[in-house]
């Protein structure tokens, strides 16, 4: 099927359904990363596709262990509203002052929809009809995508740094953290707030820094916080590091296979008539900026 494009959008879509819901996917060009490129492009998306009730931004993430949060690779963790966040705050943009970075310009929250969807998922995972372990057992008929390629989860103390190649190999043992094994080697979600911005972390003691100076995030990522505000959607990272010194890219497959599932679980329980009722991107964001104007934000 063809798609007719503005002569300035550059994306290339993948059209297809979940469910009863039709849906349009584009992804980052390659090698371009960053909150100014997520916000390239779904703008021309929003401009070709003008239609889209709601987004989803599905991918990988850096994972920051914490004590409220055992957070394992693997992982999926989604970008939820609370601590006085929309769900997705950006670490590095704001003002230098004597004692540190002040942060501005907050990031909206998820659309109403999504955020009752996710309501919805955790009440069927609590119960036990959750479906994603069957999403990823499909996926994970591609080679790839399997869990136990990814290899061992192996997580450093903060301020050891790695030694040597893409493994572990020579890395002083004695730095590993013991962790408790989980009896059952699946995913868990966690829900709470995502740390992004344009600064690539790869170092335990800043990750832990900045998470605290933010009261405790579950994650950090590159595109979110150009999205929030232009184009409504939720967050849904697959842990695939600890951002810290020794990141690979031997789990990301794996780790972008568990977001993937939870998203086509998400729209799975969003009923059809709901999509219908909701406004369009380009109508909320019209909203938005008509409400901002009037309370004298222009």
């Amino acid at each position: 099927m063809s798609i007719e494009q503005d002569n300035d959008d550059d994306n290339t879509y993948t059209l297809g359904n979940i469910g009863n819901h039709y849906i349009v996917l584009a992804c980052l060009p390659a090698g371009q990363t960053g909150t100014n490129s997520a916000a390239a492009v779904a703008m021309q998306m929003k401009s070709t596709f003008r239609a889209i009730r709601f987004g989803l931004m599905v991918g990988i993430g850096g994972g920051v262990p914490g004590i409220k949060a055992d957070i394992r690779l693997g992982d999926i963790v989604i970008s939820q509203p609370g601590n006085g966040y929309g769900g997705v705050i950006q670490y590095d943009f704001g003002k230098s002052t004597p004692s540190g970075i002040e942060r501005i310009g907050f990031p909206n929250t998820p659309p109403r929809i999504l955020l009752t969807a996710v309501s919805k998922l955790r009440a069927n995972n609590d119960l036990g009809k959750s479906h994603i372990l069957d999403y990823i057992s499909t996926l994970s008929r591609l080679p790839k995508f399997r869990r136990e390629q990814a290899g061992d989860d192996t997580l450093f103390e903060a301020v050891y740094n790695h030694v040597g190649g893409n493994n572990y190999s020579s890395c002083n043992n004695a730095k590993k953290l013991r962790r408790s094994v989980r009896l059952v080697d699946t995913p868990k979600i966690h829900y709470g707030t995502i740390a992004s911005g344009n600064l690539v972390i790869r170092d335990g003691a800043t990750r832990d820094r900045i998470s605290t100076e933010l009261g405790e995030v579950l994650c950090f990522e590159m595109e979110a916080a150009g999205l929030m505000n232009n184009f409504p959607c939720l967050v849904i990272r697959g842990i695939c590091d600890y951002a810290d010194s020794h990141k690979n890219k031997r789990w990301q497959p794996y780790a972008a296979g568990t977001a993937a599932a939870y998203a086509k679980e998400l729209l799975q329980v969003i009923p059809e008539a709901e999509v219908r009722e909701t406004r369009t991107i380009e109508a909320q964001i019209s909203s938005s900026d008509v409400s901002m104007s009037k309370r004298g934000f222009q």
